[in-house]
């Protein structure tokens, strides 16, 4: 259908209805059998162009009339330069137009391929981080987990320590134990983050391995230790009347002994406050969530 408009678009005009042919000229009107009579009542009837107030001289009605017919342009003839520059003119319209429509559809089809390689893309992202996360779950059930609690002594009255325990599946070698005093009205009052003092070298304890279900004593506090951490008197008044809460926590460092490089250190935080009595005292696990974390 475009190829049929595009012929008729650059088809020459045809010649109009009424227009003379090339070379030809109108024939000119044949005198009539009336003209005499027509000269006899132009010479009884006075022409207002012939009076004598005109001052136009005046044309007589019997001279003959020449009618001239415009000769008509003459139509163009293609020679065939012309024609082959035509056609070949249609031919590149009709490639570009079904070069357009191919184009047109070859996108199409690449937009669907991306919306659909795309979607694939996400669903093995997705694969791939839940493969990960079971991976990391599973790895972290297999590992060392040092947990510290608190236990009483059973042969010495008022007196705690404080036991580190791996409860998890693999061995774990504690080769950092950290461990400080503080007193301060409550939880909220402690540093944001734990802060310990330096250690000297040479100070550091010696590794201890611990294998799943084993434990090892990392602190013990006696009441009568209370003195020498408060330090002086008025402190240790304040805590004996609750005014002041001793809070000591801790921080251990270990390794898993049976995972790759670069990923065996792992940290247990640990807190406990003392708790103050007529007669006897307590040791529990507290503080805010920094000061017991596990990584």
């Amino acid at each position: 259908m475009l190829l049929a408009a595009l012929v008729m678009l650059a088809l020459p005009n045809p010649i109009h209805a009424g227009q003379a042919p090339t070379g030809l000229t109108a024939a000119k009107p044949k005198p009539t059998a009336s003209a005499p009579a027509k000269d006899a009542a132009s010479q009884a009837s006075p022409d207002p162009a012939t009076s004598p107030n005109s001052q136009e001289e005046p044309v007589p009605s019997n001279q003959p009339q020449i009618i001239v017919n415009p000769t008509p342009a003459p139509q163009r003839v293609w020679d065939w330069r012309e024609q082959v520059a035509w056609a070949a003119g249609i031919i590149l319209a009709v490639l570009g137009y079904v070069g357009i429509m191919l184009g047109l559809r070859t996108l199409k089809s690449i937009d669907r391929h991306l919306v659909s390689s795309a979607a694939t893309a996400q669903a093995a992202l997705e694969s791939a981080n839940a493969s990960l996360a079971l991976a990391e779950a599973i790895a972290n059930s297999e590992r060392p987990w040092i947990v510290v609690t608190v236990e009483p002594f059973l042969t010495m009255e008022n007196s705690f320590k404080v036991m580190a325990s791996n409860r998890g599946r693999s061995p774990a070698r504690i080769t950092t134990s950290m461990d400080q005093t503080r007193v301060a009205s409550d939880e909220t009052a402690l540093p944001k983050t734990p802060e310990f003092e330096k250690r000297e070298p040479g100070d550091e304890p010696e590794p201890i391995v611990l294998l799943p279900g084993e434990a090892t004593g990392i602190w013990a506090f006696n009441r009568e230790d209370l003195p020498a951490i408060c330090k002086t008197s008025e402190v240790l008044k304040k805590v004996e009347k609750w005014q002041e809460t001793l809070f000591l926590y801790g921080r251990i460092i270990y390794l898993d002994l049976n995972a790759p490089e670069g990923k065996q250190v792992h940290e247990t935080f640990w807190c406990c406050r003392y708790i103050h009595g007529e007669k006897s005292s307590a040791l529990v696990m507290a503080g805010p969530p920094p000061y017991n974390k596990h990584t």
